[in-house]
């Protein structure tokens, strides 16, 4: 269905997880990872933040979002896919930015899991310490 039509693209990341995502013209349908999204994603507030670009810019039932995600957990996916609907957003119309960048959708959230450090049980843990 989806093959040769044309279509917006947006890559989004948070944390570890990757976000490939396609715009179509469409129903409002989104599918992850060949799922539903609410087949992929138990918690409603989930959900809640892969639609959070769409309906900010009333294009809910007006697209049909195709996403591949891949690493981190399901809340790092979500953030994930919201940043690459927002980008591809763009895509399909640049006067959508400064709506969009307003929310704060378009800024990459950089932050990442400290690593654990050697001599220290993790990133910041140090073994048990006793004086005698």
């Amino acid at each position: 269905m989806y093959d040769k039509a044309p279509f917006f693209y947006g890559t989004g990341r948070r944390k570890h997880a990757v976000a490939r995502v396609r715009l179509y013209e469409g129903t409002g349908k989104v599918i992850v990872n060949g799922r539903s999204m609410d087949d992929y994603f138990g918690m409603e507030t989930l959900k809640l933040i892969v639609r959070q670009p769409l309906e900010l810019t009333k294009t809910i039932g007006k697209l049909d979002v195709i996403v591949n995600v891949t690493g981190g957990g399901l809340a790092g996916q979500a953030g994930a896919i919201r940043h690459g609907i927002a980008r591809a957003l763009l895509q399909l119309d640049a006067e959508l930015r400064p709506a969009i960048k307003k929310e704060g959708y378009l800024t990459r959230d950089s932050r990442m899991k400290e690593r654990k450090k050697y001599g220290l049980k993790a990133a910041r843990k140090a073994p048990q310490f006793s004086k005698r």
